[in-house]
């Protein structure tokens, strides 16, 4: 097995250098090699009267010099040596043991001529080599085999080169595609990705620039007569600040994942659990009370989701500070089998009434609207937007849930 195994690893480099090289050099080469293996057994007669002489050589010569030019005008080389090899025959009685140059020629043919010219030229020299035969004295049936198998033999390893040429050619073919269509994944994933973070730095940022905004207002009107209360909108401020920055950072930290101390610096992205948090939060930072309702039996939740339904609440939130001059805000979760329902209803400015990034028509057309359509569809889910039923708006969501542990698990 090593001795084997030792004798490809040479072969192949030899093969991979013999490609490589000059093509004419090669069949030059190539030429003479035929040129000396058909001159052999006139060189070395059997008797005196076979003998090599100068038209022997010159008519030896004529089928082997147009191997030269055997790749870059296949057809006309094939046809020199198939003119001279039969003349070559009837001038040194017996015809030649061994028709190399016939047999290179059919090689090339059938590896690299058209379909026409290739059997052209294998039933010629098939004919040709039997007239060639019935002629010669004392030829037995086993000569007859002997020269039409050989015949045939090069003819059919130059169809499997071929066939060898074509399959590699359509293995490199299929790697080529497969690299632009790899690549071309991994740029669809990278604007999806750079997408999804785009939309989640908007998020963070609308909601807390809304709370820092609502409170900055505040804080001037009550700083001389209610200072505790505009020490409190101050806090406010700062706690979304750092809440946003905080945010911003678990995001950032997808592009940018550098250990420290030996472990990730990415925090989690927040989900379903953080909602009670962020609803603390719009609550204490804005003048909006924001009530939180669950129905159903919690179940698993692939993390995109979980990251998916925690925006879409910030963002309907969100939109509800800044458009709809609301008082009461409520945010619902309704847990099925098959699904998660987000429910963000308030009491504020109906649709018809509202402005900037909260639409001003049924469905919603504002970038924030849009934005929770497009992470409720990314997560196979579907979102409604619209006046709620008893005045103000709603942003209704269907998320699906995981199908177990695992699948949530990703």
């Amino acid at each position: 097995m090593s001795v084997r195994l030792s004798a490809r690893s040479w072969i192949s480099p030899a093969v991979a250098r013999l490609r490589a090289a000059n093509p004419y050099v090669v069949d030059a080469a190539l030429a003479a090699l035929v040129l000396f293996a058909a001159s052999l057994q006139w060189m070395f007669p059997d008797d005196g009267d076979d003998r090599l002489t100068w038209q022997g050589l010159l008519l030896g010569a004529g089928t082997a010099v147009p191997l030269v030019w055997r790749r870059r005008a296949p057809f006309l080389a094939a046809c020199g040596v198939s003119v001279f090899t039969p003349v070559m025959a009837v001038y040194h009685a017996p015809p030649p043991d061994v028709m190399y140059g016939g047999l290179v020629v059919l090689y090339t043919m059938a590896a690299i001529a058209p379909p026409w010219q290739r059997r052209f030229m294998l039933v010629g020299w098939l004919a040709g080599v039997s007239l060639t035969m019935m002629h010669k004295e004392g030829a037995q049936p086993f000569e007859y085999a002997f020269q039409l198998l050989s015949c045939v033999s090069a003819y059919g390893f130059g169809m499997l080169a071929r066939l060898q040429r074509a399959y590699t050619a359509a293995l490199e073919d299929r790697a080529r595609r497969l690299e632009r269509e790899r690549a071309a994944d991994t740029a669809r994933a990278v604007a999806r990705e750079r997408a999804r973070i785009a939309r989640d730095m908007h998020d963070i940022l609308a909601h807390a620039v809304s709370l820092m905004v609502v409170q900055a207002e505040a804080g001037p009107v009550v700083v001389r007569s209610d200072p505790e209360r505009a020490e409190t909108a101050f806090d406010a401020i700062a706690a979304a600040g750092r809440d946003a920055m905080n945010q911003l950072r678990r995001i950032l930290g997808v592009l940018k994942d550098e250990p420290v101390n030996g472990t990730s610096a990415r925090l989690p992205q927040p989900g379903v659990a953080a909602l009670s948090g962020l609803v603390r939060q719009v609550t204490e930072s804005a003048a909006l009370r924001v009530e939180l309702h669950a129905t159903g039996e919690p179940r698993p939740l692939h993390p995109d989701t979980e990251v998916a339904a925690y925006r879409v609440v910030q963002e309907a939130l969100t939109n509800t500070v800044k458009h709809a001059y609301a008082s009461l805000a409520r945010v619902e979760l309704d847990w099925t089998e098959d699904e998660l329902t987000l429910t963000v209803t308030d009491d504020g400015r109906g649709p018809a009434d509202r402005g900037g990034s909260g639409s001003a028509r049924e469905g919603g057309s504002g970038h924030g609207l849009i934005g929770i359509r497009e992470r409720a569809a990314a997560c196979g889910g579907t979102a409604r937007t619209g006046p709620g039923p008893d005045g103000g708006f709603r942003v209704a969501v269907r998320l699906p849930v995981a199908a177990d542990r695992q699948a949530a698990l990703g």
